[in-house]
């Protein structure tokens, strides 16, 4: 079972537009100066349920408050234990919720991914790769904490 840190069912921050953001548990990239260490342990946090997957996809359907999107973070949502909870959630909301973008932000490059990480790739829109450099961190790029992440539209 996946774990969650935190579902925002409104920010406006991770992402454009108002949108959905789930940080989950666990990351292999511990990046020094990390401002989410809290979630590198893959069991931290609480269990992402079928109740609150079911709360965020009614969420993003909700008319009353228009929502761009679902914004995926961490941790890492391509942490290997995560990618088959992450590829489920991301399928569901592609088909359930027509017009919403997904945005997910990964430590890993996006070259290097494994065949089930790019899997996850063809139900999002917009991959931020790359662990975070303390050296390169840049407070003025958007979306992306260090220099070397880069932004991907895949749709």
């Amino acid at each position: 079972m996946m774990h969650i840190h935190r579902y925002y069912d409104l920010d406006v921050i991770n992402g454009p537009g108002t949108r959905c953001t789930l940080f989950v548990a666990g990351c292999e990239h511990q990046c020094r100066g990390c401002y989410n260490q809290s979630t590198w342990r893959i069991d931290s946090g609480v269990p992402f349920t079928l109740a609150m997957e079911e709360q965020l996809l009614a969420d993003l359907q909700d008319t009353r408050i228009p929502r761009r999107g679902l914004s995926l973070s961490g941790g890492d949502p391509l942490h290997p234990h995560n990618v088959p909870h992450i590829r489920r959630l991301v399928k569901r909301v592609r088909q359930e919720c027509v017009g919403k973008d997904i945005w997910l932000w990964t430590g890993y490059e996006k070259q290097a991914l494994t065949a089930a990480q790019r899997e996850v790739l063809a139900f999002i829109d917009v991959l931020i790769d790359g662990p975070f450099i303390e050296a390169e961190k840049d407070a003025t790029l958007r979306w992306r904490g260090s220099r070397n992440q880069h932004i991907w539209y895949l749709s």
